[in-house]
């Protein structure tokens, strides 16, 4: 037994374990992957169609295993067209690359950044106050240009009262989403992908499935204010976390635009507000 474990020790070298690391590390990465989306019970109906037909081999159930196995061929292509919107997702997740950010960030002072978060909690103050409806989506590593060309191309200087222009209820470009790209309004008047959640709340509208139809087709992170309760929400990999405070949205949008893009964890974006925002959500119950 020694002499076996030798063998297999002295016949493994630094290829072979970077080659298991690389396919470990992609497991993983899918295995995460499809925690997070309607794939995770397809796999689990895989698994047990692969077992029943591996069982109807072995007890030599001809006809049963004729069925799976045409169901199994049949089951692929099934997948490729049900599960597009999350292939696709996973396909741009893997593309996206920190050598190019479309959104600018990073690239800002400390000062600009202070700045620009000032206009945006300025602006929002102001929509959750006056319960005005609204819309921002910060484009990050995805580009967001075949969205905003659904839209009004702006291209302006971010300020709370361009942003309080748009969103005035008699202005043409307030039912739409506003692109922001770096420090710039890239553009207004955008339509977003509604999400198809089934999870989502029956008391959540159009404009929060938007918010969070864009960020499970992209890593965008998206500031909704609620028209009728003023309500202040964000939205990040098709995650909802409502009833923010201004305090938390611009310590997020600092670290957005002085953290290169980043905002954290991914999984679990605002870690140190978490708490305080369960309990004032079983507060509201």
């Amino acid at each position: 037994m020694q002499d076996f474990f030798r063998n297999v020790v002295s016949g493994v070298g630094i290829t072979d374990i970077i080659d298991i690391l690389i396919v470990a590390f992609i497991i993983y990465k899918i295995l995460g992957f499809i925690r997070e989306t309607r794939a995770e019970q397809l796999v689990k109906g895989l698994l047990i169609l692969v077992i029943a037909t591996f069982l109807s081999d072995q007890l030599n159930f001809y006809t049963l295993n004729w069925i799976l196995k045409g169901t199994m061929t049949l089951g692929l292509v099934a997948l490729v067209i049900v599960f597009q919107p999350e292939l696709r997702r996973g396909l741009e997740y893997l593309g996206r690359t920190k050598l190019v950010r479309p959104g600018g960030f990073g690239q800002l002072d400390k000062d600009r950044a202070k700045h620009v978060t000032t206009e945006f909690i300025r602006a929002i103050e102001s929509f959750s106050k006056e319960r005005v409806g609204a819309l921002i989506v910060l484009e990050r590593e995805t580009a967001l240009t075949d969205i905003a060309e659904s839209g009004t191309v702006i291209d302006a200087e971010i300020s709370a009262e361009l942003l309080g222009n748009i969103f005035y209820e008699g202005s043409p470009l307030h039912d739409g989403a506003v692109i922001i790209r770096g420090d710039r309004i890239f553009a207004a008047g955008c339509v977003l992908p509604l999400s198809q959640n089934k999870t989502i709340g029956k008391e959540l509208g159009t404009r929060h499935r938007a918010g969070i139809g864009i960020t499970e087709h992209s890593d965008a992170v998206t500031l909704i204010v609620s028209e009728e309760t003023g309500i202040i929400s964000m939205a990040v990999n098709g995650k909802l976390s409502r009833f923010l405070d201004t305090k938390t949205v611009e310590k997020t949008l600092l670290n957005l635009y002085l953290n290169n893009g980043d905002i954290g964890d991914k999984k679990n974006f605002f870690p140190d507000f978490f708490k305080k925002i369960r309990r004032k959500n079983n507060a509201e119950k």
